[in-house]
C-alpha cells in the first residue's frame, strides 16, 4: 500500500524539514513509491488529509508532531464515510513532544517507524471530538486524537507557540509550564459528565483523555485506552508553581492521581463553562484554539491505525 506523506517541515524546531532526505529514504527503503506532500501554514494538514482521503488514498501518514497528526486526524474524521474502512492513519513522529507516539507505541526514529507502515499491524481507535469557542468568538468543533484539556495546560500551549524551544521537548515543555504557573491561580468554571449535575469549582486543569500522556511525557491518565470508548478525565485544582517543582516526577510516572487534590473520572460527554468573565484556554493535542465553553464527546472506532507488531 503507498504511504501518502503529509510533512510539516516546521515541526520539531524545523528539523522534519531538515532532515527529511532521511525521513524518505527510509519510506522508499521499505514501501518503493511513496507521495509527499508538505504543509505551509497551521491547520493546512487538516484540508490535505480530507482531500487525500476523498481522492482515494489508503495510507494517509502524519510526518511531524502530534499537532500535525491530530491535523491529519481531523481531516480524515471529517473526510467522510470513506474513513471506514478503507483508509489507514499512519505517522512518522518527528516533532516536539512525542505523546502521540507514547500512546501509541510508536518507534522514536524515521527507519522503525517505516518499517512499522509496512509490516505492522492495524488496530482500531477511538476518536474525540471537541466544540469549542474559538480565538475570534466563534463556535468550532475539531476531532483529537489523544488529549484535550484546558486550564493552565492552554496556558502552557500558548507559551509554546511563542517559541523558544530549547533541547528536547521534555525540556522545552518544562520551561513553558514553568512560565505558564508563575503568578497563575486556579480558574473559576462549572462542568460536568455525561449530562450530571454541574460543579462549580476553581481548577488548576481538567484533561480530556483518549490517550495516557501529554505534555512531552506527563502520564496525565495512566488507565486510558484508545480503544475502550470512554473518555478519562484528569481534574487537578490547587497546583502551583513550587507543586510543580516538588511533585513533578508523579507528572511523568503517573502517580499524581494518587493526590488528594487530583480527581480521576470516565465519561462519554464533558462540558465547560467559564465562570466569573475568566479566560480559560483549551489545549487541543498540543495546540491553542479556543477557549472555553467546550463539550467533548467521543466517536468509538472511528480510526484505523498502523501500528508497531509489538508495542511497549
Amino acid at each position: 500500500m503507498r504511504p501518502f506523506l503529509i510533512v510539516n517541515p516546521a515541526s520539531g524546531g524545523g528539523r522534519t524539514g531538515r532532515h527529511f532526505d532521511r525521513i524518505a529514504a527510509a519510506v522508499k527503503e521499505t514501501h518503493g513509491q511513496f507521495e509527499a506532500v508538505f504543509t505551509t501554514r497551521r491547520g493546512e494538514a487538516v484540508d490535505i488529509a480530507r482531500d487525500a482521503a476523498r481522492g482515494g488514498e489508503r495510507m494517509v501518514v502524519a510526518v511531524g508532531g502530534d499537532g500535525t497528526a491530530s491535523e491529519v486526524v481531523d481531516g480524515l474524521a471529517g473526510a467522510g464515510p470513506v474513513v471506514e474502512p478503507e483508509v489507514l492513519f499512519g505517522c512518522i513522529p518527528h516533532g516536539t513532544g512525542g505523546d502521540l507516539r507514547r500512546s501509541l507505541g510508536w518507534p522514536g526514529t524515521p527507519e522503525e517507524a517505516a518499517r512499522a507502515l509496512a509490516v505492522g499491524v492495524t488496530v482500531t481507535c477511538d476518536i474525540g471530538m471537541v466544540e469549542y469557542t474559538a480565538t475570534d468568538g466563534t463556535a468550532r468543533k475539531r476531532h483529537f486524537v489523544n488529549v484535550s484539556s484546558f486550564g493552565v495546560s492552554g496556558r502552557v500551549v500558548r507559551e509554546l507557540a511563542k517559541g523558544g524551544r530549547l533541547g528536547g521537548g521534555k525540556l522545552t515543555y518544562t520551561l513553558a509550564s514553568a512560565k505558564a504557573l508563575l503568578g497563575y491561580r486556579d480558574q473559576p468554571v462549572r462542568w460536568r459528565i455525561d449530562g450530571g449535575d454541574w460543579v462549580e469549582d476553581r481548577v488548576t486543569a481538567i484533561a480530556v483523555c483518549n490517550g495516557r500522556y501529554f505534555g512531552a511525557g506527563m502520564m496525565v491518565s495512566p488507565s486510558a485506552r484508545m480503544d475502550d470508548g470512554w473518555l478519562d478525565v484528569t481534574a487537578w485544582k490547587g497546583l502551583g508553581f513550587s507543586d510543580f517543582l516538588t511533585k513533578r516526577r508523579m507528572l511523568y510516572d503517573g502517580t499524581h492521581v494518587k493526590l488528594p487534590n487530583t480527581r480521576c473520572l470516565r465519561a462519554r460527554v464533558v462540558e465547560a463553562e467559564p465562570l466569573e468573565g475568566a479566560e480559560v484556554l483549551l489545549d487541543v493535542d498540543g495546540e491553542q484554539p479556543g477557549r472555553l465553553p467546550a463539550r467533548w464527546s467521543l466517536l468509538p472506532g472511528a480510526l484505523r491505525v498502523r501500528v508497531p507488531l509489538v508495542r511497549p
